[in-house]
């Protein structure tokens, strides 16, 4: 592993934090609990829960209440850790562009009550998902220590496999809505969430090169940063390459979403390929980190369509 050394905290951090008071906008609470990341987890917290229902044959009415607990539990909870991440990452948020205007950083909102709103979200959340099941809130739990602890103030600032250990976070979502229907092993599930954590590097790693000068200046060893875009083109290729044989594990699901996930995973691998034949990689970039979004809302959106008539039946 390529390891940094840094001497960034949030305790020194907090002399660069603005001292302007503002009042707190509807901006800087969407960006304080990144509302962009919630929305894409709960898509696959829905996609989870609903498999659950299909594969259990239970109606949605009957879990009509156990559906809100698990998608408001959710929310709080990745909610909570995406807060705690700002908390702690308010020494490097300033030399990054699309980080800079966060409230931890401009101020708006002070450290103490990020920090506070951040445990509180979490425990609220973990306590809703209890009126589920255990399995659920073990997941949500394993998920949240994975992006607060394991990565955030673990690896991030010290290792390029930062990317790897934070897809572990990304891919638990799927997992805590099926457990919060049916808490047994299920291959469909542990597919979703195996396609879920290898999606999560290209994704991350694209995004790593579009912004891989801001990472740099932070001093983050994102892949491309230390090793440069060759390796990080490589590695892209290598993790889209993984998810070729994975639909096939989720057959129970049928031939059309076979067939869907399927063109999408060559649609990507050969963007991938032609990465290596581009002379602008900031561009190409651009494309695989597009596509990936694409990707992942494509394939819940047919997940859903080819199990449409059982939950509400």
């Amino acid at each position: 592993m390529d390891k940094i050394e840094t001497t960034s905290s949030p305790e020194v951090a907090t002399l660069s934090v603005s001292n302007k008071k503002s009042h707190v906008t509807f901006a800087d609470v969407k960006a304080l609990v990144k509302v962009g990341i919630v929305n894409s987890n709960l898509i696959t917290v829905f996609t989870g829960f609903w498999l659950a229902l299909y594969f259990t044959n239970t109606p949605f009415m009957a879990k009509w209440d156990v559906f809100l607990l698990t998608i408001i539990g959710s929310t709080l909870v990745i909610a909570g850790g995406c807060i705690l991440n700002n908390w702690y990452d308010v020494d490097i948020d300033p030399k990054m562009a699309r980080t800079k205007t966060r409230p931890t950083v401009t101020g708006n909102i002070s450290l103490n009550i990020a920090l506070a709103l951040g445990i509180i979200f979490s425990v609220v959340g973990f306590s809703l998902l209890m009126f589920t099941t255990l399995e659920a809130v073990l997941f949500a739990f394993m998920g949240w220590f994975t992006y607060v602890v394991l990565y955030t103030i673990w690896s991030k600032r010290r290792y390029t496999l930062n990317t790897a250990i934070g897809s572990f976070s990304g891919a638990a979502p799927p997992l805590i809505g099926w457990a919060a229907v049916d808490p047994s092993f299920h291959v469909v599930p542990f597919g979703f969430f195996i396609i879920m954590f290898i999606w999560q590097t290209p994704h991350f790693l694209a995004l790593a090169m579009k912004k891989c000068k801001e990472y740099k200046e932070a001093g983050i060893p994102m892949l491309p940063v230390v090793r440069g875009f060759e390796i990080t083109k490589r590695q892209i290729a290598i993790y889209i390459a993984c998810l070729l044989p994975l639909p096939f594990y989720l057959a129970e699901l049928g031939t059309v979403f076979i067939v869907v996930a399927t063109i999408l995973n060559i649609g990507w691998l050969v963007l991938a390929i032609r990465g290596f034949f581009m002379k602008n990689d900031l561009k190409w970039a651009n494309m695989i980190f597009i596509y990936s979004l694409n990707y992942l809302t494509i394939l819940c959106l047919v997940m859903v369509l080819v199990t449409i008539d059982s939950p509400f039946s």
